[in-house]
């Protein structure tokens, strides 16, 4: 398990029985343009083979934020469904979670790490993210 604290309070963790599936559902299914629309099974089921993040407030320990890296735990992971609530955004949150995410992948020894994004490249960036150097070599299934 990893868990880190911000020099303003907020908590980063990995602790999957803290996460609070029923907000990151909400979050996800209907203010994404990822995953918008999935149904709380699926999102389970996703949490489930993944390492979770959540990032909580100080004080109550509400959670905030979230993100998911699907790794196998040994050479190669994707970071995905990362948010942060409307109402803590403007704080730095979501910089801070994609450090942590890739500082606890790196210190599992992971060194392919890759993210899909269509609006925050400059958040990623903030953290060493990159565009594909060599893009003709990846292909997918849509």
């Amino acid at each position: 398990m990893f868990t880190r604290t911000h020099d303003d309070g907020y908590l980063v963790s990995s602790e999957h029985e803290r996460l609070d599936l029923d907000r990151v559902h909400h979050w996800l299914a209907t203010d994404t343009y990822w995953a918008r629309g999935w149904d709380r099974a699926t999102v389970e089921r996703a949490f489930a083979g993944s390492i979770g993040f959540g990032v909580y407030r100080p004080g109550d320990g509400r959670q905030v934020a979230v993100a998911r890296a699907v790794t196998d735990r040994a050479t190669f992971a994707w970071v995905c469904d990362v948010y942060v609530d409307r109402a803590e955004r403007g704080r730095g949150l979501g910089t801070w979670l994609a450090g942590e995410v890739r500082d606890h992948l790196t210190d599992l020894g992971i060194h392919k790490i890759l993210l899909d994004t269509d609006d925050a490249h400059g958040v990623y960036a903030k953290v060493g993210f990159v565009p594909l150097r060599r893009p003709d070599r990846w292909m997918q299934l849509d």
